[in-house]
């Protein structure tokens, strides 16, 4: 999926990495909105808003396309690069959002959790699992989200980008959803 280009030559893009088919995207790849996240498996601000995204995704349904890309800010959240490999790991396998789901449903866990657990509970190859934990493709996905990030000014998460605009505003459904249909109405 390629983002619209059609800002004009004085307006630059807040998101300095477009979406791409390495991305995880939820929802039609030709939505006239894409929401993309910046965020951390052990933030506890992406973990409020993780409801919000569903909440917005149940709202506007094939007019939005949601992509989640890993910031995780190791210095404050110690077990959030390995929750992020975990979700890389998994979308090996074809299951990303269901251990994106997992890793924020057992956000509070993540100090003692056995990510092998979760993979099992989501029935992947275990040994294939295990493997990607340490595959340094994988690894490189993750830096390479977070490096997209630090390029797009984001200061920390979750940060929202709606159509490769920086969304500034509340992060709640009421806010976010207000500005979703601003946009679609112009679209």
């Amino acid at each position: 999926m390629v983002m619209s280009t059609e800002s004009t030559a004085n307006e630059s893009r807040d998101l300095k990495v477009e979406v791409s088919p390495r991305d995880h995207v939820q929802g039609s790849p030709s939505a006239p909105v894409v929401l993309v996240e910046y965020g951390d498996y052990e933030c506890p601000d992406c973990l409020n808003a993780w409801p919000i995204v569903q909440e917005l995704q149940r709202t506007f349904g094939p007019k939005l396309a949601f992509v989640f890309r890993h910031y995780p800010q190791s210095s404050i959240h110690p077990h959030a690069s390995a929750a992020a490999q975990a979700a890389e790991a998994a979308g090996a396998q074809g299951k990303f959002w269901e251990m994106h789901d997992l890793l924020f449903s057992h956000q509070h866990d993540l100090d003692s959790l056995d990510l092998t657990h979760l993979g099992l509970q989501l029935g992947l190859e275990v040994y294939r699992f295990q493997s990607a934990l340490e595959d340094e493709k994988l690894a490189r996905k993750v830096r390479d989200d977070f490096t997209g990030g630090q390029l797009s000014g984001v200061p920390g998460t979750p940060t929202f980008f709606l159509n490769g605009q920086r969304y500034r505003g509340r992060r709640d459904a009421e806010s976010m959803g207000s500005e979703i249909r601003s946009m679609l109405t112009k679209a």
